[in-house]
């Protein structure tokens, strides 16, 4: 596979911003999403697996098959300049061979980076330190043999999402897993369900890699979670949340009372068209 320039110059972009500052990632489900996103500022933009199926009919957990997700964020990729990772969950099978296929469709859809899970499930069990670094290696592999070693692995962990094990014990199986994960070529460690700022503290002075946040109503800001030592902030399925809360409460409104105030300091029709080329 041959891999362009453009987006091996994305992929250096997204390494870069990921070092020289907190890298605040919101998340898109569709090409109209990233487009409003980029156009509102967003240096890179992650996808969102949860929002992609939904507007797809479909439930998160790999509901939506590897190829639906992939022409998704080809779509994506398509329509915005800045890098785009791809929520690729489990990657489409548990074998590393079948994450090492998933990661070669992410470069081919002109995708930079990726998040790995290390669910085999949604609610656990996990797979083994051992078993997801060998995943995480074929993924590695994969993106050096489709032409694009600079692919940005960030290697997700439900310990905490899902309250695996102890929760006395389960910060060094965070620590024992980011260890494993580095080894296997991972650049990062993805610990959605851990907003706590002290533990994320313990967790970014001992992890081998840059550590990774999910944040949202409620928690930490982006300032507090940089405090505690946390490098790149993302919000998962909010927005897409935000999105569909927004057009419940206007079919409300319209059926309810009649008016349409919930649709009031929406973008206009010509702010949403030009934002797409001809």
């Amino acid at each position: 596979m041959t891999v362009d320039q453009s987006t091996q110059d994305k992929a250096r972009r997204l390494r870069a911003l990921g070092s020289e500052s907190v890298l605040v990632l919101p998340n898109a489900w569709d090409a109209g999403s990233a487009a409003v996103m980029a156009a509102a500022g967003a240096q890179a933009i992650a996808t969102t697996s949860g929002g992609v199926a939904w507007s797809l009919g479909k439930g998160d957990g790999e509901q939506a098959d590897r190829d639906e997700m992939l022409a998704a964020a080809a779509r994506i990729a398509a329509v915005v300049d800045v890098p785009v990772t791809v929520d690729i969950e489990g990657g489409y099978g548990a074998a590393p061979d079948e994450v090492a296929k998933t990661v070669t469709a992410v470069v081919a859809a002109g995708a930079v980076g990726i998040n790995l899970e290390d669910s085999k499930a949604p609610g656990g069990p996990l797979f083994t330190p051992e078993e997801q670094a060998e995943r995480i290696a074929a993924a590695r592999a994969a993106a050096t043999e489709a032409g694009l070693p600079e692919l940005v692995v960030n290697a997700r962990t439900d310990v905490y999402l899902f309250g695996i094990g102890e929760e006395s014990g389960r910060l060094q199986d965070v620590l024992t897993r980011a260890a494993a994960y580095e080894r296997a070529g991972a650049d990062g460690i993805f610990v959605p369900g851990l907003l706590d700022l002290a533990v994320l503290g313990e967790l970014t002075a001992r992890s081998p890699l840059p550590v990774n946040a999910m944040a949202g109503p409620g928690g930490p800001g982006v300032a507090e979670l940089a405090k505690a030592g946390v490098r790149r902030v993302s919000v998962g399925t909010a927005v897409a949340q935000a999105a569909y809360t927004a057009a419940r409460r206007a079919t409300l409104e319209l059926l309810g009372s009649g008016t349409y105030e919930e649709l009031a300091d929406s973008l206009d029709f010509f702010q949403m068209n030009g934002l797409f080329s001809a």
